[in-house]
């Protein structure tokens, strides 16, 4: 198969002024995602200097979904409708009026029992060459149900960054559907995934009711601008 050569890799912009932004702010940056690329293979993705932020999760956790509340944008990340076949790294652009300042970049789900042994053993590996080596990488967003708490896939890909996470990546487990659970469940939750994560934030998220929604747009702003982040993030609903 002939390599046709992707787009043009974004053209990076000075980030927003060094005042901190609000939540609300921050989730109107998240707006600005617009599709960049899909690479089926780590070799065509666009080589570029704006911070990456990967969102990582099983097939089910409800990433797709995750990613369209944040931007709010229904259709922004796709949720096929068979679990596990989505098998590509996708990119969007984040930026006002048109600069880029970010990417997201949209792993594909693991872990999906349908899904042949090769291709789960080649999605492995990619992903993990990708959190690994990519080097603009500058956070990871694991997604996860917290009815089943982190899997044993989940674990691994832990094991996987924790050298970056220790040189400085940025880690955050989302506890997806968060609203089907009650207060004292929700805690517990919490309470269990920030043993299990080994360091970095723990919150919890429902596109539902948009629980954990704000914070999370503005903890990810905070990834990709850190000289204008130098004020303390405001309290979390989910403490």
């Amino acid at each position: 198969m002939t390599h046709q050569p992707g787009p043009p890799a974004p053209s990076p912009t000075a980030s927003p002024g060094a005042d901190a932004v609000t939540p609300a702010q921050a989730l109107g940056w998240m707006h600005t995602a617009r599709f960049l690329t899909t690479a089926p293979k780590l070799e065509f993705l666009p080589a570029h200097e704006m911070p990456e932020i990967a969102f990582v999760g099983r097939s089910n956790a409800g990433k797709s979904t995750c990613i369209n509340t944040l931007t709010q944008q229904k259709r922004l990340a796709f949720a096929s409708k068979t679990p596990g076949r989505t098998q590509s790294i996708n990119l969007f652009a984040l930026g006002r009026q048109g600069t880029t300042d970010a990417v997201l970049a949209d792993l594909p789900g693991y872990g999906y029992a349908a899904v042949p042994k090769q291709d789960k053993l080649r999605w492995q590996q990619v992903m993990a060459n990708y959190l690994v080596s990519r080097e603009n990488l500058r956070g990871v967003v694991l997604l996860t149900d917290p009815r089943l708490g982190l899997t044993e896939l989940d674990e691994i890909l832990l094991e996987v960054i924790r050298p970056r996470v220790e040189q400085g990546l940025k880690f955050l487990v989302l506890l997806t559907k968060a609203d089907k659970l009650n207060r004292s469940e929700g805690a517990k939750a919490l309470s269990i995934a920030r043993l299990q994560a080994g360091g970095g934030d723990v919150k919890l998220f429902s596109a539902l009711k948009k629980q954990g929604v704000e914070e999370t747009a503005f903890l990810l702003w905070q990834w990709a601008h850190p000289a204008a982040s130098a004020s303390p993030a405001p309290p979390s609903s989910n403490e």
